[in-house]
């Protein structure tokens, strides 16, 4: 693989995770790597961006070696401020990852890892979101294989304009995988709440908790295929038109 390829690397779980430790190594297998990531957790943020206050960026060492950029802002900060402002140059590719936990279905409108790839499809960047769908007992081996993989194969086809890929996988031993297997993108919701709780000065807080209900059990999901020990590949976009509904609407009649 030409090593003159720029890739840029983001996720959502902070710059000092195991995830985007495993992506930029498996990254620099295949060209230059640069590294902008938000400097703390920021799971589930969406698609925010930061309007009202400065970002600041700062460089970010691990084991006294640079490692990338700490950016104070949101997973789509930090592509943004890394392609439009501060690298000398455009990458040719923006991966996202490896994230802590499945990025499938209803958790791709949630996602910062899958709005980190989304924001460099927006800059007309090829794009892919990776997620490891665990969230204990983190072994990245093969997932690095499989961003290895995937990766050189979008610089090499490219991705059409506006679409991006959400690559979920299963925690197993690669023995274990049954393939790699194009999917589409399940449905399901979350049937959570906030549980009422009291501090140690006796101060009412609430905590997000719940579970998440599949409402399909289709073979081609992403949701059923990692289940099933597939890889789940998914190409997604932004456009939330429905088309579908557009001749019904334009039926009714506003007065």
């Amino acid at each position: 693989m030409d090593k003159r390829f720029k890739i840029l690397v983001s996720n959502d779980d902070g710059i000092y995770s195991e995830g985007i430790i495993a992506l930029r190594e498996a990254m620099l297998e295949i060209g230059e790597v640069f590294v902008y990531a938000p400097h703390k957790q920021q799971s589930a943020v969406g698609h925010a961006i930061t309007t009202h206050l400065p970002l600041r960026v700062n460089p970010y060492y691990m084991n006294g070696e640079f490692f990338g950029y700490a950016v104070t802002g949101t997973p789509a900060d930090c592509v943004k401020l890394a392609v439009t402002t501060h690298m000398q140059e455009r990458p040719d590719l923006i991966v996202s990852g490896i994230n802590h936990g499945s990025n499938a279905a209803i958790n791709v409108i949630y996602s910062g890892t899958v709005s980190a790839a989304t924001e460099g499809t927006i800059l007309g960047i090829p794009s892919i979101a990776f997620s490891l769908t665990t969230y204990i007992d983190f072994d990245f081996t093969y997932s690095k294989k499989v961003a290895q993989i995937i990766a050189s194969a979008v610089l090499k086809h490219g991705l059409p304009p506006g679409i991006l890929l959400n690559v979920n996988i299963p925690p197993v031993p690669e023995e274990q995988i049954k393939g790699i297997k194009i999917t589409k993108q399940g449905r399901s919701r979350w049937n959570d709440y906030f549980e009422k709780r009291v501090d140690p000065q006796g101060r009412e807080y609430f905590w997000l908790t719940g579970t998440m209900d599949n409402i399909e059990d289709d073979e081609d999901s992403d949701v059923v295929a990692t289940k099933n020990n597939y890889v789940s590949v998914t190409p997604i976009h932004f456009d939330l038109t429905a088309y579908d509904f557009l001749k019904e609407l334009e039926k009714w009649e506003f007065k």
